[in-house]
């Protein structure tokens, strides 16, 4: 069972995605001589499987490309590689997006249990302070018992959150999304309110809602003057949700702290005011898939490759409607 397959990603993202029995695996589903989508024909390729550095899919490469049938992306959002031209040529859109989920849900899982002990704010002020476990031990501000954290955005990754945080003890979890159905997220262990409603209750706000025109700046500064006295704001998802101005002036304050993966820019530049607040702790954008979890993305992309050319429907492809609601 094979086809033509070829790739569309950068070299090193290539390399890295397939070690040798993935690469294997890749050889055994193509017929195509040259795998890569610049080395050699590309009028004949069936599926191309794309990554990191693929070129968006314009109607000029789609038109090099006659026969191809689906695209198969070993990676998560898709916003940057389709276009009209491709909906519109009813050609097949696979994601490795539910394999790109688990990384980032457990950083931020991790992130949540870490604001609870206030850990990234004493290891940014480290040089600064000398307090032990005698000098916070009363303090109200620590602890997850009794808290409540809201989870703004109940996708393939604030799913798998709300899941993670099931197995902590006392802890409260909130959904805003107005897109889900009430009884999803009860089943998860959670319950579904409005932004309003979590917003007030979260002691923790984790966001993991898309890039869209309607999330831009969702959180602003009424979302975050809205949030209790000593809540931690973490964002894995995309820097446009927040407006940065606001989150500074709350932070700076002392009101609010941050835990923040991705920003707007990304990366913020290296003098931009809120990388000098002890309340705000900033990695660079690495909740994702990088290093060996890159494998999941190959694998989960090589079934979807070996599922096509067995003749197989996939149920969970992207549509059109999908972009409109999704990353």
């Amino acid at each position: 069972m094979s086809g033509v397959v070829r790739t569309a990603m950068s070299a090193d993202v290539f390399d890295l995605l397939f070690d040798e029995p993935r690469m294997r695996r890749l050889i055994s589903l193509s017929s195509a001589a040259s795998l890569r989508f610049d080395d050699g024909p590309v009028g004949d390729t069936e599926i191309l499987l794309t990554s990191w550095g693929a070129p968006r899919l314009d109607a000029a490469a789609l038109d090099r490309m006659p026969r191809l049938r689906a695209v198969v992306h070993a990676a998560g959002s898709v916003q940057d590689l389709v276009s009209d031209e491709l909906w519109d040529r009813e050609i097949v859109v696979t994601s490795a997006a539910d394999a790109n989920a688990v990384p980032v849900a457990e950083f931020a899982f991790a992130s949540i249990v870490l604001a609870f002990k206030r850990a990234f704010a004493h290891v940014r002020n480290q040089e600064r302070e000398s307090l032990g476990w005698g000098d916070l031990v009363t303090s109200a501000a620590y602890g997850s018992a009794g808290r409540t954290v809201g989870i703004v955005g109940f996708s393939r990754i604030g799913r798998r959150v709300v899941q993670m945080l099931r197995q902590m003890d006392d802890v409260a979890v909130v959904v805003a999304d107005p897109v889900v159905d009430a009884s999803a997220v009860a089943e998860s262990g959670a319950q579904l309110v409005t932004l309003p409603e979590l917003l007030r209750r979260a002691d923790v706000l984790s966001l993991h809602a898309p890039a869209l025109a309607e999330t831009h700046h969702m959180i602003g500064r009424a979302e975050l003057a809205a949030l209790r006295d000593g809540a931690t704001v973490i964002n894995t998802a995309r820097g446009s949700l927040i407006d940065h101005d606001a989150l500074f002036d709350a932070c700076a304050s002392g009101r609010i702290g941050a835990v923040l993966d991705v920003t707007d820019p990304d990366p913020l530049p290296v003098d931009a005011p809120l990388r000098h607040l002890p309340n705000v702790a900033l990695t660079p954008h690495i909740a994702g898939s990088m290093g060996t979890d890159v494998r999941r993305l190959a694998d989960a992309a090589l079934d979807d490759v070996e599922a096509l050319l067995a003749g197989e429907t996939l149920p969970w492809a992207i549509t059109r409607r999908d972009m409109q609601v999704s990353a």
